[in-house]
C-alpha cells in the first residue's frame, strides 16, 4: 500500500520558486524509475489518497492498480496555472486511464476534483471516510492476498501489456523529453 502523511498524500515536485525546482530530467527520470517499478511489481499495489495529491503525486496515485480515496482528498494538476507544462512521463497515467479529451481538461482547467469526481471518472475505486481509509485498504489488500499470487501477478502483467500495446508511441516520446526541458 502506498500512502501519505495527511493532509497531503504527495505534493509531487516543489514548484515554489524558480530556483528550488528540481531539473526536468532529474524528476522525470526519478518518476519513471517509480511508476516502471510499481508496474513491474507482481502484487497489485494500492494507493490510499488520504489527502490532497498534487501534480505528479496525483500521477504517481494513478500509476498503482488500485486507488482508494478519502472522501475529504483532493486532486489536481497546478502546472499549466504555474506557466509549467506538464511533462509528458507524468501526463501518460491520466491518458490512458481516462482517455485523451478528459486528460487534457484536467491538465490545462487545474481544478481540484474531489473524491466522488474522481470515483466517476474511474480514477478511484473507492471513495471511504477519511477515518477508516487505512482499514479499508488494508482490508481489501487482505482479500487480494487471499486469491492465487500467481493468477493475480499474470492478470496484472497481461493488462500492463495491454496498455503497453495501446499506447506503443508512449514509450519512445517520453524517452525523448528525458534530456530536454519543456517549453
Amino acid at each position: 500500500m502506498l500512502t501519505g502523511a495527511p493532509p497531503v498524500f504527495s505534493a509531487g515536485a516543489d514548484l515554489g520558486r524558480a530556483g528550488d525546482r528540481p531539473r526536468p530530467g532529474e524528476f522525470v527520470r526519478l518518476f519513471s524509475r517509480l511508476a516502471t517499478t510499481l508496474e513491474r511489481l507482481e502484487p497489485p499495489v494500492i494507493a490510499a489518497i488520504n489527502g490532497h495529491a498534487v501534480g505528479g503525486g496525483w500521477a504517481l496515485a494513478l500509476c498503482c492498480d488500485f486507488r482508494f480515496a478519502a472522501a475529504g482528498a483532493h486532486c489536481w494538476v497546478p502546472e499549466v496555472d504555474m506557466g509549467i507544462a506538464l511533462h509528458p512521463t507524468l501526463t501518460v497515467p491520466f491518458v490512458r486511464l481516462v482517455g485523451p479529451a478528459r486528460a487534457r481538461e484536467i491538465a490545462v482547467e487545474c481544478r481540484r476534483y474531489s473524491a466522488a469526481e474522481q470515483h466517476g471518472m474511474g480514477l478511484a475505486h473507492r471513495v471511504v471516510p477519511g477515518p477508516v481509509l487505512a482499514a479499508a485498504a488494508h482490508e481489501y489488500a487482505a482479500q487480494l492476498a487471499a486469491k492465487p499470487p500467481r493468477a493475480l501477478a499474470e492478470v496484472k502483467a497481461r493488462i500492463n501489456q495491454i496498455t503497453r500495446l495501446a499506447f506503443p508511441e508512449v514509450g519512445a516520446m517520453t524517452e525523448g523529453f528525458l534530456e530536454r526541458p519543456v517549453g
